[in-house]
């Protein structure tokens, strides 16, 4: 204790020269800055480190994304009970014990003792991992934010009254962290490099902690500094709009990214767009002046709304990119209005650290039902819709009439969404294909309708969910199968062109389809016909065809991606494949002959081993005359699948004249060069195929392929050798490593050539 005494007298006048300091403010802000800039670059850089242990799953950014909210109310709430207990300048002296604690922990790394995951309760496996080897960091970082913002407001500095503008501050930072990272620190450094750096900003920051913390307040807490009328602490009902004008923008954050990455196209850009959309919202809304006048915001807010309902569920998804864009800018207005409305709601600078504790309460409950509920009670993105409605009652004035009034205005316009639901439920009845058309204007309809009842708030949101209801269960010429939802997305089987096929759909990428009738109608007879990228004429059967014919036979085949089986098909007798698949969901769909026959006719004793391919391929047992890589068609890539170190364990279970083929097609990113490089790492040879053949799809239900062949000897891929182009190594930034990976360069370079 005499510590603190000693503190206390020796800052004893800078509680008067505070007031003067021009700079404090910029102090503050720059320590902000770097505080968010080290708090969200843990997330992607973390993230790279347990890839080769966990496999790749888009679930792992909502994951994260709750890891760190449920991180930031731990951290909010340590600073909440300091703040109302101690002096200033003793809870910087505790709060820098804690940084140099956090500092002996350093560098970041993944915890020992954390192996493969398993194959049930993936989620909390992840959430453990991330609390263990980066929780204490992150929780340090996070209560610096309003430890910060308090001692501010505790200075004396004449701009001390709102310190709630250096909020902007550390979401800026957040901001220019989610940006450098793909850009900036992922294509330049390694991960050894990546975490050195780190750490060297997590020693600027403690220094520029430790000089803020010279300037604060030697006053008595909080709590015993308060005036009588402001000990009239904000009631309940307060308190719960904070918490729920910060848990809606937080969950759908979460969910718009599911949704475009999942149904629209998962271009890898879209997983941190959203996320920069929703810190940029608190940068534009918390300031004295806001970038766009909060009326206005308002305003805006059902010309977004009203396209996005009529199309979120089941419209067209041919126009991706304007899709994108509405989605986006709905995004975008209604986070804004509800960040709006939380910074108008703001309390006094005493009450700052209960303030930021709500918010950041209401932040896990949206994380947590977004990214961690929804996927286990829902079979689709249903969370997406149902946060928009609820973002829309979050509008000001909504609920102005009372309770009672609001209940009275809403009653008709749910009433037909409640009948068509039950309906739909008890028939399951399937509108045909004749009837797109009066859809479509039933839809454009509806659209207007709200635009017309655009301020009559709860008419307007009986519409907003009235479209939900019929876009979602009312669909014309769509013939869903099953809808299946995992740990790593979501799957969906239907019938296309009038039933004469079944494809298994995960997001907008095609994983098999498999014809049921010809086209005179008569149903398909016989052993299913592999079809998209297997069909018998492609260059994966020619790769898979001229590997057997160099060998004679092929004894042991490894598969890794199920997709629907559609590769067992071209198994041979006296051959044993093994497939290797990460998604329980996929396997069961594969594996039930009500679905698809691949498997069930034409290799059903073929093993199927779960989890990730890396880890369960290296741990089986004997050699393979031919390794399928088969996992890159989706556009969330397992990156950590295609490194220099994964090829050297393929080749660790591949025979001496052994083949690895790779399907490399993808609609953003151009693999061939990353995999011309591990291949030339490891002394291999290799062939690449660009398919022309396949026609149209929704005719030939083929599709052109992207192949490579690899072995040590080019004789060893057969007949290829002499047919299939040279693959030519890449860029040097192509090498991936588990060190090193560069995911935009690849994308670019697919975009703009190179």
């Amino acid at each position: 204790m005499s510590l603190f005494h000693a503190s206390d007298r020796i800052s004893t006048g800078l509680d008067r020269q505070a007031a003067g300091i021009r700079l404090l403010p910029f102090l503050y802000g720059l320590t902000l800055f770097v505080s968010a800039l080290l708090l969200f670059s843990i997330q992607p850089m973390f993230a790279k480190m347990v890839l080769p242990k966990l496999g790749g799953a888009p679930a792992v950014w909502s994951v994260a994304m709750v890891f760190f909210q449920t991180t930031l109310l731990a951290g909010y709430a340590y600073a909440h009970v300091l703040n109302r207990t101690l002096r200033s300048r003793r809870v910087a002296m505790l709060h820098l014990v804690l940084v140099a604690v956090t500092a002996m922990t350093l560098p970041i790394a993944v915890a020992p003792g954390w192996s493969a995951p398993p194959p049930d309760g993936t989620a909390l496996w992840l959430f453990g991992l991330f609390a263990i080897s980066i929780g204490l960091p992150f929780f340090t970082l996070s209560a610096s934010a309003p430890l910060l913002q308090s001692w501010f407001a505790a200075s004396g500095h004449r701009q001390a009254g709102n310190p709630y503008v250096l909020y902007a501050a550390s979401n800026l930072g957040s901001f220019a962290a989610l940006f450098a990272y793909p850009v900036v620190i992922e294509p330049i450094l390694t991960l050894k490099a990546q975490t050195a750096a780190w750490s060297f900003g997590f020693a600027l920051f403690a220094v520029l902690l430790a000089v803020a913390s010279l300037f604060t307040s030697g006053a008595a807490p909080v709590a015993a500094q308060a005036a009588p009328q402001d000990e009239v602490r904000a009631s309940a009902i307060e308190r719960m709009r904070w918490i729920a004008l910060a848990a809606v923008p937080s969950g759908l954050v979460i969910a718009v990214t599911a949704y475009l990455t999942t149904d629209i196209a998962a271009a890898p850009f879209l997983w941190v767009l959203p996320l920069a959309i929703y810190l940029l919202t608190f940068v534009a809304a918390f300031r004295e002046r806001p970038w766009i006048a909060h009326a206005n915001v308002v305003r805006f807010v059902p010309f977004a709304v009203a396209p996005l309902a009529v199309s979120l569920i089941g419209g067209d998804k041919v126009f991706w990119l304007t899709m994108i864009a509405l989605n986006l800018v709905a995004f975008a207005l209604l986070t804004l209005m509800c960040h709006g409305e939380l910074y108008g709601r703001r309390p006094s600078p005493r009450r700052l650290t209960e303030f930021y504790l709500c918010t950041s309460f209401g932040g896990v409950i949206g994380g947590a039902f977004a990214g961690l509920l929804a996927p286990q009670i829902f079979n689709g993105n249903y969370e997406y819709p149902i946060l928009v409605a609820l973002a829309v009652l979050c509008m000001p004035g909504i609920f102005a009439g009372g309770i009672r009034k609001a209940a009275a205005e809403l009653w008709p316009w749910l009433l037909p969404s409640m009948v068509l639901t039950l309906v739909w439920c008890v028939t399951r009845l399937q509108l045909p294909a004749t009837l797109e058309l009066p859809f479509q204007v039933l839809l454009a309809l509806l659209a207007a309708a709200m635009l017309f009842l655009r301020q009559r708030l709860m008419p307007f949101f009986g519409l907003v969910v009235l479209s939900f209801v019929i876009t979602g269960v009312w669909r014309p010429g769509i013939a869903p199968i099953e809808t299946a939802r995992s740990f790593f997305g979501v799957h969906r089987v239907a019938e296309v062109a009038d039933g004469k096929a079944r494809i298994l759909y995960h997001g907008t990428t095609i994983h098999g389809a498999q014809r049921l009738r010809n086209d005179d109608g008569t149903p398909v007879d016989g052993s299913p016909t592999p079809l998209t990228y297997y069909y018998p004429q492609g260059p994966l059967a020619e790769a898979i065809n001229a590997a057997r014919a160099a060998h004679g036979v092929l004894g042991h085949v490894a598969v890794v991606g199920l997709g629907t089986g559609s590769l067992a098909c071209h198994r041979k007798a006296g051959e044993h494949w093994t497939f290797f698949e990460i998604d329980p969901e996929v396997i069961r769909i594969a594996r039930d002959p009500r679905l698809f026959t691949f498997l069930s006719s034409c290799a059903p004793d073929a093993p199927v081993v779960a989890g990730d391919a890396r880890l369960t391929l290296e741990a089986s047992s004997g050699r393979y005359d031919l390794i399928v890589l088969d996992a890159f068609s989706s556009d969330s890539i397992p990156a950590h699948l295609l490194t220099r170190e994964a090829l050297a364990g393929y080749l660790s279970k591949l025979s001496p004249r052994g083949v690895i083929v790779a399907h490399i097609s993808n609609r953003h990113l151009d693999l061939a060069p990353v995999v011309a490089n591990v291949a030339r790492s490891q002394g291999l040879v290799g062939f690449l195929r660009e398919d022309d053949r396949a026609g149209d799809f929704m005719a030939t239900f083929a599709s052109n392929a992207r192949v490579v062949a690899m072995a040590r000897e080019a004789g060893d891929t057969g007949s290829v050798a002499g047919k299939w182009a040279p693959l030519h190594p890449g860029p040097a930034s192509a090498l991936w490593t588990d060190d090193y990976s560069n995911i935009l360069g690849i994308m670019l370079r697919r975009k703009f050539g190179g």
